[in-house]
């Protein structure tokens, strides 16, 4: 397969993200490989297409952000945003990612390697996050829908004012926030858990070995027992 290689120490990052932007539709399966990212901010944001694109080291704030369609794999870690409000395709980040990992993301499947920060998933609406590593406090906070698996620990807070997103840890959950319990695991959730560590590099995982949790359902309307957890 050819390759297409950038280098950002000799090319302004804003012409390659206007490539990726626009002649990249028509590559027909050619990849894409951005060197010398030095941390530089929004790198392979708002993809439209299904591009191949590699990030050959660490990426700054909203990488690959807005994604739709592509492939984007960074080989590094991330900053705060990586794959913020992605509609479609896939994001790896092979290091970790820092705050708010795949915040607003509507679809496509985010897989961290490593651990991730605070607020991880916050607010999601559809997207699915695998996060090998252990998540910061408040992550899935008011998650609306998606699938959410954390390999690691989880830290306060976990799933606080959760919608109907499903979150699966398999280590230790410091707190649960507000309207977030456990959850039995059906043979449906099950199936979905398994096929998210299998897409996610991740197919040795024992699913038996995750508990689910999930929304309580009792701040969907105001309630004033409740007044004390809005």
């Amino acid at each position: 397969m050819e390759t297409l290689k950038f280098d950002l120490d000799t090319k302004p990052l804003r012409e390659v993200n206007q490539f990726l932007h626009g002649e990249a539709s028509g590559l027909n399966g050619k990849k894409v490989v951005i060197e010398n990212p030095n941390g530089a901010h929004n790198v392979a944001v708002g993809l439209k297409s299904e591009v191949d694109v590699t990030i050959k080291g660490h990426a700054g704030y909203y990488a690959a952000g807005m994604n739709q369609l592509a492939k984007v794999t960074i080989e590094g870690s991330a900053g705060s945003g990586v794959a913020e409000n992605m509609m479609s395709g896939h994001v790896h980040v092979k290091g970790f990612a820092s705050n708010a990992a795949g915040a607003t993301a509507n679809g496509g499947l985010l897989v961290i390697d490593g651990d991730a920060g605070l607020r991880c998933g916050i607010a999601m609406k559809g997207a699915d996050i695998v996060v090998g590593g252990s998540v910061g406090s408040f992550s899935a906070f008011m998650a609306q829908a998606g699938n959410f698996v954390i390999l690691g620990d989880a830290g306060e807070g976990l799933g606080d004012s959760i919608y109907e997103a499903k979150v699966f840890v398999r280590g230790k959950v410091k707190s649960l926030g507000a309207d977030c319990e456990k959850k039995a695991t059906s043979p449906e959730d099950r199936k979905i858990l398994a096929d998210l560590l299998f897409k996610s590099g991740f197919a040795n995982v024992n699913p038996d070995s995750f508990q689910q949790y999930g929304s309580a359902r009792t701040l969907y309307h105001f309630h004033v027992d409740n007044a004390g957890e809005y």
